[in-house]
């Protein structure tokens, strides 16, 4: 089978034909219909995240047919379709399992970073791990809801979910667009904070139902009630900070940032909260596509073939997509 694989010296992906792979115990094979580009693939790509299995097979918003049941395997059919994220297994035994807390888990293994994802024909997965998705959401909307759903959903929940009426979004890209629309649906005011000058994220954002769009340098009228993070960068997290109001909640959701610049104290007293997003569980998965049910979400996708897989990462690098890429074998 096609599969696209990390190449560390070039940091760019290669073509290689590898075995399908063979459900273990407990698991699926899924053929792959499409997988979403997340920028978690890019932090891993360029190294920004310590390497695990150098030559990985990224991709962790899979959606694809169950083909074929490992030893005991018993959730899903052949021919079901499912959803693969991020988080393919925990060990079930350590403190933060044992406490409902899977997402920090202290032996996990992440998909497309511990073990070969979507970026390929073929992908096996921990079945437990699987999502049942909506049948009103076809192949290609659904991948990016795997990753930038899931993790844009578990940020607006921290963030205080459908309480806070001024929510800020920094950074507007495959996350964020999906979390607008959820917010807009709650009657939430939705403030997106894009690039200086990136007209286009702007105008995207108010069609998705943004009561105000600018950039990050700027500040809308009236302080927020609650900020969430994309953009995987330090610097904003001063001037999240300073744009919400004592006793709001800022969310960094990205699973890598570059340094947090120093910031007076000032900026976090009165109360302000600010935390991080590690990952998800698959309780955050059920709730999410359960919500999915009652509030219809359009994701914005761009498709690249499979082969194709290095353009579709550089135009993320770039900042040249609205919405989300996704990958098509």
């Amino acid at each position: 089978m096609l599969a696209m694989a990390i190449d560390v010296a070039t940091r760019r992906l290669v073509p290689l034909q590898r075995p399908r792979p063979r459900p273990g115990p407990r698991e699926v094979l899924v053929r792959v219909r499409a997988c979403g580009v997340c920028r978690t693939d890019l932090h891993i790509i360029d190294g920004e995240l310590p390497r695990r299995e150098p030559a990985a097979v990224p991709g962790h918003e899979v959606v694809g047919e169950v083909v074929a049941l490992g030893e005991g395997a018993r959730l899903f059919a052949p021919g079901q379709r499912v959803g693969i994220g991020w988080l393919g297994r925990s060990c079930g035994v350590c403190p933060f399992c044992a406490t409902a807390r899977e997402n920090l888990c202290d032996a996990p293994l992440f998909t497309g970073y511990d073990r070969d994802g979507g970026y390929a024909a073929y992908c096996a997965a921990d079945e437990r791990f699987c999502f049942a998705l909506p049948d009103g959401v076809d192949d290609l909307h659904a991948a990016p809801l795997l990753c930038a759903g899931l993790i844009g959903f578990r940020s607006w929940r921290l963030a205080g979910g459908r309480r806070p009426k001024r929510l800020g979004l920094w950074g507007f890209g495959a996350a964020a667009h999906i979390v607008c629309q959820l917010a807009v649906a709650q009657g939430q005011q939705v403030y997106a904070f894009t690039r200086p000058g990136d007209a286009a994220a702007q105008a995207f954002a108010r069609a998705l139902g943004a009561s105000w769009a600018g950039a990050s340098t700027e500040a809308p009228a009236g302080a927020l009630d609650a900020s969430v993070i994309f953009a995987p960068e330090g610097a904003l997290v001063p001037a999240a900070l300073a744009a919400t109001r004592k006793g709001g909640v800022v969310v960094c959701g990205g699973i890598h940032m570059s340094t947090i610049p120093a910031f007076d104290y000032r900026l976090l007293w009165g109360e302000r909260e600010l935390r991080s997003v590690a990952n998800l569980t698959r309780a955050d998965g059920e709730a999410f596509f359960q919500l999915l049910r009652e509030v219809p979400v359009h994701s914005q996708v761009q498709p690249f073939a499979l082969p194709d897989a290095n353009a579709a990462l550089q135009a993320l690098r770039e900042g040249r997509l609205q919405g989300a890429a996704v990958l098509v074998p």
